[in-house]
């Protein structure tokens, strides 16, 4: 696999597109907006989003749908999980009748983390229901524990790539894989996807109570808890609960939960300060996927009568307005119970 094109001009994709160019992969990184493709691609760096880091000079950047995707073997799609769907019909338009084209893509993966707030899917499912059957075994997720700068920067990482086939698992694997971006292969898209989605739920969670002064003690219980409530919610919808025990579930959680880049732990800094949320979003550059996915998780712990005491408390504080104070007295006082029998409940 040599032609990849990445979707999303954030700092993830972006950082994704050095990644693959300095390894020698011909990447084409896509941005929304023309002028933002035409700055970056004249100054050589992000600087709005992953500033600091020059961009490879064989990396090609385009505002271009049709010459993000024309003939590219990999078609890697970094976009807000709000913005996946419309991307994904774009795509569709611009390879023009995939089920009939000679060159399809040989996968097409996401790197986004969310949950579509109106039909409660993950991206591949997005993606299933954009594209023709014929690529539904040609789908994938990347996710864990990976803040773009740090992989822009070469810090060692690890992170797992999901699909349902043995032989896509293992292309991606070492495409993605370098000397200091290990990549682990996982056939459970289903808990994948859930892990990288629901910890920025909990990483609110966790900004709220370091916002409010409490102390290493708190966040553990919520990081403990948290991945609780994870992997109740993803062995309800059919993933492997070692999943969550894994890269894309206890790593990316705590990584977000405790990192200092973690954009949805600084949202909930913010409000355990007693900002409010429109005020916070309206200051930030960059999404906070977990503000959406909130809303995405609560209705699916509805849905499928899932207990997920954190992220409805969450929700109150973002969507109902309460008081972070009267979150943390109502989680604290609910009926004492086994530990660990509730998971498997």
């Amino acid at each position: 696999m040599k032609r990849v094109g990445v979707l999303g001009a954030g700092s993830w994709g972006t950082s994704l597109a050095i990644l693959l160019t300095n390894k020698g992969i011909k990447t084409v990184l896509w941005a929304r907006s023309h002028k933002f493709a035409k700055q970056i691609r004249e100054n050589r760096e992000n600087t709005l989003y992953l500033p600091g880091f020059e961009l490879p000079a064989a990396l090609e950047i385009t505002s271009d749908i049709s010459k993000a995707v024309t003939d590219k073997e990999v078609i890697l799609f970094v976009v807000p999980s709000h913005g996946l769907r419309e991307v994904a019909k774009q795509v569709s338009v611009a390879l023009n009748d995939l089920s009939k084209s000679p060159n399809l893509p040989y996968a097409l993966v996401s790197a986004s983390k969310g949950i579509e707030n109106r039909t409660l899917l993950t991206m591949t499912e997005i993606m299933e229901e954009v594209f023709p059957s014929g690529l539904s075994g040609r789908l994938a997720a990347l996710s864990g524990p990976s803040f773009a700068q740090e992989v822009a920067a070469s810090v060692p990482t690890a992170i797992t790539i999901a699909a349902s086939e043995h032989k896509l698992c293992k292309g991606l694997q070492e495409l993605f894989t370098t000397e200091t971006f290990r990549v682990y292969t996982s056939f459970d898209l289903v808990g994948v996807q859930l892990g990288g989605a629901l910890k920025n739920v909990m990483a609110i969670a966790s900004g709220i109570s370091d916002g409010m002064g409490f102390g290493t003690n708190t966040r553990a219980a919520l990081i403990t808890r948290g991945l609780a409530e994870m992997s109740r919610l993803g062995m309800r919808l059919g993933a492997n609960p070692m999943t969550f025990a894994g890269l894309a579930g206890l790593g990316d959680l705590v990584l977000t939960c405790t990192g200092d880049l973690s954009r949805n732990r600084h949202v909930g800094l913010k409000l355990g300060e007693g900002q409010c949320i429109d005020t916070i979003l309206r200051e930030m550059s960059m999404v906070a996927e977990g503000v959406k996915t909130t809303n995405s998780v609560y209705a699916m712990a509805e849905k499928y009568n899932v207990e997920m005491p954190i992220t409805n408390q969450v929700y109150r504080v973002l969507y109902k307005g309460i008081d972070p104070k009267d979150a943390v007295n109502e989680l604290l006082t609910r009926p004492p119970r086994r530990e660990l029998g509730d998971i498997l409940a």
